[in-house]
């Protein structure tokens, strides 16, 4: 962006924000006379009525693909001001921004003031996804409605402690070439995962007791700074294959070590409709629910750049999970 009129005032802000990604071709706007349409694109237009001085530009921290959902991404925006007028409150930002979204699948959950050199991808420490699994449904349309979108439906049982197992071989840091799909823009395919989970579901709110007689919801949770392209959605599928028999946790172990992408069992993907981004954090950043930011440690030119001071720097995410 240019230099700022005389007595604009240019605000940054972090926002938080959530979507349910069926409606979208991934968070990413698309440019262009694509009929395509992502996340990105409903929010810049919302953010038209802010009446900024320059356009605002939403800088996504983590990009998902077509049909994922998220719980909590972030971005940070800036809106310059005219000359006389204050910067918005987090707060009436935050109700604008709602106000003048014309998608009902995205909603802006909170927002915070932060440093002019605060980044939302570069600065985050950790991300976290959620992947739902229902087993034990004969056909995906006998699941409801409600929730056909929303995870992934498996006729049979798994054998939900080989999944177990078998996670316990992805934690730490590798190098997770084998669960890169293929466009990746990384530039070093090492991550350290720090948690990788598979756990009972609560059972469906969308559902009666008649229909949840039978099914069984699983969750699966994955947390690092940052993931290759796919990388969830790959890792999912080999843990499910896993829970079904056709793989055994040593070889889950011996296909992170292979780094070979394109092996027979790796190149499976799991579908989007089951993915979840649930959280983005950030150092400094306390509980949401006392709105503060703690900028002590962060003060410095390009503090926001270093990453968190105990944390070691991670190559940057890869592309949409």
């Amino acid at each position: 962006m240019g230099s700022a009129p005389a007595g604009a005032v240019r605000a940054r802000y972090l926002v938080y924000f959530q979507y349910w990604g069926t409606a979208f071709n991934g968070v990413a706007a698309v440019r262009g006379a694509q009929r395509a349409i992502g996340v990105q694109n409903f929010l810049e237009e919302a953010a038209e009525r802010l009446n900024s001085v320059e356009p605002v530009k939403f800088t996504i921290s983590s990009r998902t693909d077509a049909g994922v959902h998220a719980l909590s991404n972030s971005a940070h925006l800036d809106v310059q001001r005219r000359s006389g007028q204050p910067p918005f409150s987090p707060e009436v930002l935050t109700e604008a921004l709602n106000t003048h979204l014309r998608h009902p699948a995205i909603r802006v959950v909170r927002a915070f003031r932060v440093p002019s050199n605060f980044h939302a991808r570069h600065t985050a420490t950790s991300r976290t996804y959620l992947y739902r699994l229902a087993t034990g449904c004969p056909r995906p349309n006998q699941l409801s409605v409600f929730e056909r979108n929303l995870c992934w439906a498996l006729q049979a049982n798994l054998d939900v402690a080989a999944m177990q197992e078998a996670a316990q071989h992805l934690l730490g840091t590798h190098d997770f070439s084998a669960f890169q799909s293929a466009g990746s823009p990384a530039k070093s395919s090492v991550r350290t995962l720090r948690r990788a989970t598979v756990s009972p579901g609560p059972a469906s709110p969308f559902l009666s007791s008649q229909e949840n007689r039978g099914l069984q919801f699983w969750s699966l949770e994955f947390e690092s700074q940052s993931f290759l392209y796919r990388q969830v959605r790959r890792m999912t599928a080999v843990l499910v294959a896993v829970g079904l028999g056709v793989l055994t946790p040593a070889q889950v172990k011996a296909i992170l070590e292979s780094r070979d992408p394109l092996g027979r069992h790796q190149t499976r993907v799991a579908p989007a409709h089951g993915l979840f981004l649930m959280a983005v954090r950030y150092p400094g950043l306390g509980d949401l629910a006392d709105g503060s930011l703690d900028f002590a440690q962060w003060e410095g030119p390009g503090a926001w750049d270093r990453g968190a001071p105990s944390q070691p720097r991670e190559p940057m995410d890869g592309g949409p999970v």
